[in-house]
């Protein structure tokens, strides 16, 4: 896997969904595609394209547990990275109360 550096990082976060599935799995450390579904109220497949092209860029990192795959941050992912999540996510609190509250309705 290549390094990640930031022109990577943000061409994977220009798009409005992956930024959600990113500062979703920042905040609450690992979700489920089901929860992802619920929260961005969107279908599996295109929940499940967008999570492909996070892991691809080094970002995301998942694990299977029976029928559920569970994304979680590349473990690996630079310090750097993890601090503009941060000011992302406090940039879209907004945004992030409203899907966690669609969260705590989730089917995990």
């Amino acid at each position: 896997m290549r390094t990640l550096d930031p022109v990577t990082l943000f061409k994977c976060l220009g798009d409005e969904t992956r930024l959600m599935l990113v500062l979703l799995v920042h905040r609450h450390g690992e979700l489920c595609v089901c929860q992802f579904t619920e929260v961005l109220e969107a279908s599996q497949p295109k929940v499940s394209r967008h999570l492909a092209q996070l892991r691809a860029c080094g970002i995301l990192s998942d694990r299977r547990d029976s029928q559920w795959v569970y994304y979680a941050l590349a473990p690996d992912l630079p310090e750097w990275a993890r601090v503009a999540l941060s000011a992302a996510a406090e940039a879209r609190s907004d945004s992030l109360i409203q899907a966690e509250e669609r969260l705590s309705r989730s089917c995990v």
